[in-house]
């Protein structure tokens, strides 16, 4: 918007220019007409005949060029036939170059004719009849004025007039940029709007904004409505789906101890494994269906909720042989669901305690609104090439080996809703640190990590 502003103001300052400069010249132009107008009435009123036959002026011209070789005023009279019986001093040597044309008594022709020293000159012509010895007489009476003063008023007129309309032109485009940041304002507001409803902070637009503007928010609040409807209806299907898939499951737990009390372990193994992997399968894909977006103002107090999973970590067989540090300072808030926060702290300390010697801590940092939770292991580590394989964006995690697949996937699948990043790195000296990215609270986006 400001560069076709600025492309309109500039055109508009050159047409004007032009403009003004055009009609500086036509109104000189008039100016000097009407001077020539004056000379020529001079100089008809004082020509006299001579008894010998010649003309002359009975007075002299007041305008000294007129007496000035080549002075840039002059005057000339003539017969019908082109012959000169008398011209202004300043001619010299030279007459003035008329055009044919028919001039009617008491009318006056204006031209624009070549003049002495290669010079252009506006030209007013007159016709006048006068009586000499009886016979009538037509005489074509003419002054004319070198235009070269004309010309250089127009070119000192466009060089002050330049800088009065480069200042005009900057105090316009002062005025459209103001203009238009007042006019995109309420955009502004809108697109931090969109921020605050993706990061979950807010859970529609607001409605206080221009005229101009309030059909898109009532559209796009619209469109949020109908999401978060079909967002119900995915939950209730995904809901009834493992309501549906959990009952045959668990009663084919019930086959499988069967088939182990008569002796078929073989055939109960293959079983209980692919209910195994029936079960995380699953899991994911309830994970997945949840709604993660444009939840209302969706709080999670991290180290609470760290503090809730290391309990019930610790009261297993191998949690209850490591030491578990939670290290997340109390005032970090994350902009996520509960829910979904347990689901990927969970997996990855669960993860961690499969493979810790002794120590699993738990670290936060903050920073420009995002809060990084970082899992740490003292464990034997993931093999580079894992985890630059595990790593890439879509990837289907729960296709890797066992111990390192489903968890994560369902981790890397709820980050990725969040609009945050998992990553994974060998430590020095041995171990694993997983770190995940989550959004954080508005309170907390001016806190930064020490």
């Amino acid at each position: 918007m400001l560069a076709i502003a600025t492309i309109v103001v500039v055109s508009m300052m050159i047409v004007t220019g032009m403009g003004l400069t055009y009609l500086l010249e036509r109104n000189i132009e008039r100016r000097e007409g009407q001077e020539l107008d004056a000379h020529l009435q001079q100089i008809i009123g004082g020509l006299r005949f001579q008894p010998d036959g010649t003309v002359k002026l009975s007075r002299d011209l007041t305008d000294p060029r007129f007496g000035k070789v080549f002075g840039g005023l002059y005057y000339q009279v003539t017969t019908l036939d082109g012959e000169v019986i008398l011209k202004s001093r300043s001619l010299w040597d030279t007459v003035l170059d008329l055009p044919e044309d028919t001039v009617d008594p008491g009318q006056v022709h204006v031209h624009t004719r070549p003049g002495p020293n290669n010079s252009t000159l506006l030209l007013h012509e007159s016709r006048i009849l006068v009586v000499e010895r009886g016979q009538e007489l037509s005489l074509l009476v003419t002054v004319g004025i070198d235009k070269t003063e004309i010309m250089a008023l127009k070119a000192g007129f466009a060089r002050d007039l330049i800088p009065a309309l480069a200042l005009l032109a900057v105090a316009l485009l002062l005025g459209f940029t103001f203009q238009i940041g007042v006019g995109i304002r309420p955009l502004d507001r809108l697109r931090k709007g969109v921020a605050d409803v993706k990061s979950g902070t807010a859970r529609r637009l607001p409605t206080n904004a221009p005229s101009e503007v309030g059909p898109l928010i009532e559209e796009l609040n619209s469109l949020l409505d109908q999401q978060d409807e079909s967002m119900v209806r995915a939950r209730d299907r995904a809901a009834d789906l493992a309501h549906g898939l959990k009952t045959p499951l668990t009663a084919l737990a019930t086959d499988i101890a069967r088939l182990r009390a008569i002796g078929a372990d073989d055939i109960a193994d293959d079983i209980d494994e692919l209910s195994s992997r029936m079960r995380r399968h699953l899991d994911r894909e309830l994970a997945r269906a949840r709604d993660r977006h444009g939840r209302a103002h969706a709080r999670t107090a991290a180290k609470t909720a760290i503090d809730s999973i290391i309990r019930t970590l610790a009261k297993t067989p191998k949690g209850e042989k490591l030491q578990f540090q939670n290290m997340v300072p109390e005032w970090v808030e994350l902009a996520v669901d509960q829910g979904d926060f347990l689901e990927v702290a969970g997996n990855l300390l669960e993860n961690a305690c499969k493979f810790a010697n002794e120590t699993i801590s738990v670290e936060c940092g903050v920073r420009d609104g995002w809060a990084s939770i970082i899992v740490s292991d003292d464990g034997p580590g993931v093999s580079a090439s894992l985890i630059s394989y595990i790593a890439q964006r879509g990837v289907r995690l729960d296709t890797v080996e066992s111990g390192s697949g489903l968890g994560l996937a369902i981790v890397k699948d709820i980050v990725d809703a969040y609009g945050g990043q998992l990553r994974l790195e060998n430590r020095t000296g041995g171990g694993l640190t997983a770190a995940v990215a989550f959004p954080a609270a508005t309170s907390m986006n001016s806190k930064k990590d020490p």
